[in-house]
């Protein structure tokens, strides 16, 4: 399994519990995103900075995802299309995106989008909580536990 996460729009918080976990696991992690980031000194956490552009990190990721890969990001379509390559996904509050939900999901973002550009204030998303946090903290140990990659 290699991680790959959507760095543009992931909370700082989001990335150390990632950071600590492919440390903790010796699992292989790719950060992607537009602009520069900074990462930690590893053998096991890598950054790829895309141009400037619509999507440029999406595609960048789409690109590398493999069946059986972890993706971290909130990207709606981004989901969909790496669930539709055999990848997971999971979202920075915890919740597993796959096929058994993404359609519905991308129905919901694509009629708040409607929403938006016919004047409607639909708001944003709530903060990031602590029950998030530890959701996703929790997810993502269950996922490397279960991909095996937890050293012996």
């Amino acid at each position: 399994m290699h991680i790959l996460v959507d760095a543009d729009s992931c909370p700082g918080i989001i990335k150390d519990i990632l950071y600590r976990a492919a440390e903790r696991t010796r699992t292989q992690m790719t950060l992607v995103a537009d602009r520069p980031l900074t990462i930690p000194s590893s053998s096991h956490i890598k950054k790829i900075q895309v141009q400037s552009g619509l999507n440029a990190a999406d595609i960048r990721i789409i690109d590398l995802a493999q069946p059986g890969d972890l993706i971290i990001t909130d990207d709606i379509p981004l989901a969909s299309a790496v669930v539709g390559k055999g990848a997971l996904v999971l979202s920075q509050r915890g919740e597993m995106l796959q096929d058994e939900n993404i359609a519905e999901r991308l129905s919901a973002r694509d009629f708040m989008t409607e929403l938006r550009e016919s004047g409607i204030n639909t708001g944003g998303p709530a903060p990031l909580s602590q029950k998030n946090r530890q959701s996703f903290a929790n997810q993502l140990d269950r996922l490397l536990v279960k991909q095996a990659v937890v050293p012996k």
